[in-house]
């Protein structure tokens, strides 16, 4: 899951840096949140970006380039450059974050593609810091600040800083934020699942792309045979939760900051997963399908993966080609949870 070779919105991020409209400051000097990696950054490398990512494929991808990438960053910069998130809560809190980070006199630069809020961050930035230059290309547009001082709102500043703050959700049972996966509410593939999950599932368990740690709590609730569960998540800002929720769990728990669709580490008798199915807008089945052969790889003879997914999604040929008994459990509201059982040694 590496970034594509194609990204408008970090080309247009860096083309007021490339005509000089803003001014580099000295090596060092610049904070890149929400980074991702391309030839627009790469072209800067003698800048000395900090790039801030916490999606593990993209931090991984970053980190190959020659980049020096960190899951979070504190302290100040004279340029602070985000790609704002399409979820205008998350996008908020990134802006807030951004502004707070840049010294006195620093600029805030953000981009964004046009149909994922470009306008909207616009104006956000505007409401937050005072007037703001703005360019549109590859439909997408960046924006950027006057030098900040006065003219920040720093009562906005403290209310957008706090969106981000892990809230209670599901009637208090988990801890989430803005930006994950389903974030304010239990997701109804996931609770299929959960619902389905048979009580005899035993032994070493992970879930794929476990989120803030819903499934696995179920599997845990549900399943006594269950002896220990790893949790493997890319999103860095849910794994952190996820470590909440989990917290006083009957059995030991395992956190992997990771990218599945690069395999596992250890073999297990027992997976779960609702793999992520598009990145961005478009519907992705190989992120899927990568997820099934990574789970296949590390099951046991005789393990069993437990998976939802949404109904259109192709995933049946790749089950049958790496496991032997593979059956549609249940089908509801346009998904299907799906039970294949990996072959057991003679």
């Amino acid at each position: 899951m590496a970034p594509a070779a194609d990204d408008p919105a970090l080309d247009t991020l860096f083309l007021p840096l490339a005509s000089g409209v803003v001014s580099w400051p000295a090596p060092g000097r610049t904070l890149f949140l929400r980074a991702r990696a391309g030839a627009a950054l790469d072209s800067w490398r003698g800048k000395d970006i900090t790039c801030e990512q916490g999606f593990k494929p993209w931090a991984n991808a970053l980190a190959a380039s020659g980049q020096r990438v960190v899951d979070t960053q504190p302290g100040h910069f004279e340029r602070v450059l985000v790609l704002s998130p399409r979820q205008r809560t998350e996008s908020r809190a990134l802006l807030a974050r951004a502004v707070s980070q840049a010294m006195p006199g620093g600029v805030v630069l953000a981009a964004a593609a046009n149909n994922e809020g470009a306008r909207s961050m616009q104006d956000d930035l505007a409401c937050l810091a005072g007037p703001v230059q703005a360019l549109s290309k590859n439909h997408c547009r960046a924006c950027w600040t006057a030098p900040l001082g006065e003219g920040v709102d720093r009562a906005l500043l403290d209310e957008w800083l706090a969106l981000d703050a892990p809230r209670r959700i599901a009637n208090g049972r988990f801890l989430s934020r803005p930006g994950l996966f389903a974030w304010d509410r239990v997701d109804a593939a996931s609770a299929l699942l959960a619902s389905c999950l048979p009580p005899d599932l035993a032994g070493r368990c992970a879930d794929l792309g476990a989120g803030f740690g819903y499934l696995s709590s179920e599997v845990l609730a549900r399943c006594p045979g269950v002896t220990a569960i790893d949790l493997y998540e890319a999103e860095a800002r849910a794994l952190a939760l996820a470590r909440e929720n989990l917290a006083g769990a009957r059995v030991p728990v395992g956190l992997h900051w990771h990218d599945v669709t690069t395999g596992l580490p250890q073999p297990y008798d027992a997976i779960v997963s609702n793999p992520p199915f598009h990145q961005g807008r478009a519907d992705e089945p190989a992120l899927g399908l990568a997820f099934i052969a990574a789970a296949a790889a590390a099951l046991r003879p005789g393990g069993r993966l437990w998976l939802v997914a949404n109904r259109h999604l192709p995933y049946e040929a790749a089950l049958s080609g790496g496991f032997t008994h593979v059956r549609t459990v249940r089908e509801d509201a346009g998904f299907k949870v799906i039970e294949a059982v990996k072959e057991s040694r003679q």
